[in-house]
């Protein structure tokens, strides 16, 4: 799906966008598939927190500013299993971590109508930190976007500069959503990246981005799905421990490494256990 000017140019900016990835028809699936879960299963809320907030939006569209959002979408319809399980979409992630790929997780953005949620600069290892870079996110577009409903928006190279400090507290010591300090990291020294519907833009762990308010009348409704090395470990954040579905190749076996459950991997607490039992076994074993 990809040409070598495809794969040295994500490596070169650290994003990538390539158009037509899924057909009208499972647009529309997805769309009536994340639709049905906004009214469902969805959180409907301010969004993320921070002093960033009044540098981006005047008082009035502060207060009113939400963000709808919910993870893991394919665990909720087939439509979203299919797409983030897609061939096409797949092989091109294999190419851009070079070497076997799995779903680390999924989720909504979606932006309602008039004062749709900005989104600081900021990278998404501070969300969900890895040791390296082999870490793709797929933003799969349900609307075509625009700079009036937000689009996203990129500091070309900046994954070369690797893991940057965020801005973790409020002016009042409080705890806020991690982003970058807003008078060094602006949006409006990034590239913009515009899609349509069908259309996937990835972009690396590392790279900077945010994306400005959506002023339209309609929702603009993307859906954020993160492909990485499954060797690629997880320090911290979001769905730490939980295995991922391997879609290109095989999970090789480390040192140490033990079957995954259904409820997730074993802790060590449970590894003490398992061993416990294996010598009491062995004991048993030997008496007989």
């Amino acid at each position: 799906m990809l040409s070598p000017q495809d794969i040295a140019f994500y490596h070169e900016h650290g994003y990538l966008h390539i158009p037509g990835v899924f057909t009208p028809e499972e647009v529309k699936a997805m769309h009536n598939d994340l639709d049905w879960m906004i009214e469902t299963w969805a959180d409907k809320e301010a969004g993320w927190s921070g002093p960033w907030r009044k540098k981006y939006m005047d008082a009035e569209t502060e207060k009113k500013s939400k963000l709808i959002a919910m993870h893991d979408l394919y665990f909720y319809a087939q439509s979203w299993m299919r797409a983030v399980t897609k061939p096409n979409l797949c092989e091109a992630m294999g190419d851009l971590i070079a070497g076997p790929v799995e779903v680390h997780h999924s989720t909504m953005h979606v932006k309602p109508p008039e004062t749709g949620h900005p989104f600081p600069m900021h990278q998404d290892n501070a969300f969900y930190e890895h040791t390296d870079n082999r870490y793709v996110d797929v933003l799969v577009h349900l609307d075509d976007t625009c700079h009036e409903n937000g689009e996203i928006r990129f500091l070309a190279g900046s994954h070369k500069n690797g893991y940057l400090p965020h801005v973790t507290k409020n002016e009042d010591g409080t705890g806020c959503t991690p982003h970058l300090p807003t008078d060094e990291y602006r949006l409006a020294d990034t590239v913009a990246v515009p899609a349509k519907a069908g259309d996937v833009v990835c972009f690396n762990i590392f790279t900077v981005h945010g994306s400005h308010i959506n002023t339209t009348h309609e929702h603009r409704r993307i859906v954020r799905v993160g492909y990485r090395h499954p060797e690629n470990k997880q320090i911290g954040g979001q769905s730490k421990g939980r295995p991922g579905l391997m879609v290109i190749g095989r999970r090789d076996r480390t040192e140490g490494a033990q079957l995954f459950s259904n409820d997730g991997p074993p802790s060590q607490a449970m590894l003490k256990e398992l061993r416990e039992l294996r010598q009491m076994k062995r004991s048993m074993e030997v008496k007989v």
